[in-house]
């Protein structure tokens, strides 16, 4: 895998961190801007998966790593392939989402087509890993914007960020935020000063309780031996704290003081039903 200089960070790491003399082989083609490698996680097997850039790609709205049409139907091809090879297997492959996603991709014939079809069949099939024993890991390199993250990366047991400017979390670009909500980027980058859900930075998207773990790097775009080491360090443990945890739900985020309320209503809902 040859990187350019202006590599994504899902491509950078996704070659960083399958690179070394325990990857095995690189699977079946899932299109130009799906790269999915099987290698070693420790003493386990671990599938990785990224969505990268192409600037060919014959749906010009996902050409700056966006998830779009064909790479969410992709990665529910590429997750449910590890589903159905372990089926029969008691130690579960690992799947390791790199996340550096800019959006959905949004056009017209996106929607025509059905990309909600597409993103959803993503989630669901990362959803289906998570329940089905597979530890999957959401590992945030970059952006992880809108319907994008929900399809590639956010149903994973244990969410780990790098923290550092270039990692963003939202529901959608400022530009874009601002003209629904008729203000200013300036306004918006205000009001998130004093209310977290409304910040692009990773420091307030883990004060909202989501991330295990935020991990600051040398260099988040390009890694050193050492950075690689502690972010496969950090894996390993993520992947054996999923591996002893009986409990193949969400629940882990709900410990932050800021998810107090959240808490609450679920416990009420739950007495209730």
């Amino acid at each position: 895998m040859s990187l350019s200089e202006h590599a994504s960070r899902g491509a950078v790491w996704l070659h960083a961190l399958t690179s070394d003399a325990a990857r095995r082989t690189d699977t079946d083609d899932y299109g130009s801007t799906l790269q999915v490698v099987d290698a070693s996680l420790a003493d386990a097997s671990a599938r990785f998966i990224a969505v990268v850039p192409d600037a060919n790609n014959r749906f010009p709205r996902a050409r700056h790593g966006e998830v779009g049409l064909i790479e969410g139907w992709q990665l529910a091809r590429a997750v449910r392939d590890v589903i159905a090879r372990d089926r029969d297997t008691e130690r579960k492959c690992a799947i390791v989402a790199i996340v550096d996603v800019a959006s959905q991709a949004y056009g017209r014939r996106e929607e025509a087509f059905g990309i909600h079809l597409a993103l959803a069949a993503a989630a669901d099939a990362y959803a289906a890993a998570r329940l089905a024993g597979h530890p999957v890991i959401g590992l945030i390199v970059g952006r992880a914007m809108s319907g994008a993250f929900l399809a590639h990366g956010y149903q994973a047991n244990r969410l780990i960020a790098l923290d550092d400017a270039g990692v963003m979390v939202h529901a959608m670009g400022k530009a874009a935020a601002a003209r629904i909500t008729q203000r200013s980027v300036d306004d918006l980058e205000a009001l998130a000063e004093t209310i977290p859900p409304m910040a692009y930075d990773i420091a307030n998207f883990a004060s909202l309780g989501l991330l295990w773990r935020l991990l600051k790097v040398g260099s988040a775009q390009h890694p050193d031996p050492q950075d690689v080491g502690e972010v496969r360090d950090v894996l390993v443990q993520a992947m054996a704290d999923i591996r002893t945890d009986p409990s193949r739900g969400l629940s882990s985020r709900l410990g932050a003081p800021s998810r107090q309320a959240s808490s609450t209503v679920r416990e009420r809902l739950k007495a209730l039903w």
